[in-house]
């Protein structure tokens, strides 16, 4: 084996340990939307959020250039009325699992649009953690 080699595999091996300990941070996977009407006000975004590492984070802001504001929302049925409200102090996304934003419950809200939501559209958003940072997502427009 050549020194070059060597020195590499060495290399390698010593800083192993330290890969396999730093947390592997926030996974965002299917992100979607629905298409709004034109001139809509809002759209809606859901996906699944999953924590690979050893702590807890929080998702505690959203945006993206396609809306004034994005904010996290709440929806809740109380005697056959769906009400919705934002939800304050972020999202916690525990170690080691996942939170799904989906059509009946949490939810992202797309607010000021800029421009309507059509199917097939790529939505460009930043999720910002307490701990993982930014976080760059595309939800589909379906």
């Amino acid at each position: 084996m050549k020194f070059s080699t060597c020195a590499a595999l060495a290399l390698i091996a010593m800083t192993a340990p330290a890969v396999a300990d730093a947390p592997a941070g926030i996974v965002a996977t299917e992100a979607w939307s629905r298409p709004t009407p034109p001139g809509a006000p809002t759209g809606v975004g859901y996906l699944t959020l999953t924590n690979h590492g050893r702590n807890a984070d929080r998702l505690v802001s959203v945006n993206s250039p396609v809306a004034g504001a994005v904010s996290l929302h709440q929806m809740s049925m109380a005697g056959g009325i769906m009400r919705m409200r934002p939800v304050t102090g972020g999202l916690v996304i525990p170690p080691g699992g996942s939170v799904s934003l989906d059509p009946n419950g949490d939810h992202l809200m797309f607010e000021g649009l800029k421009r309507s939501f059509r199917r097939g559209d790529q939505v460009p958003t930043v999720l910002h953690f307490q701990h993982a940072g930014a976080v760059r997502v595309r939800f589909v427009v379906r």
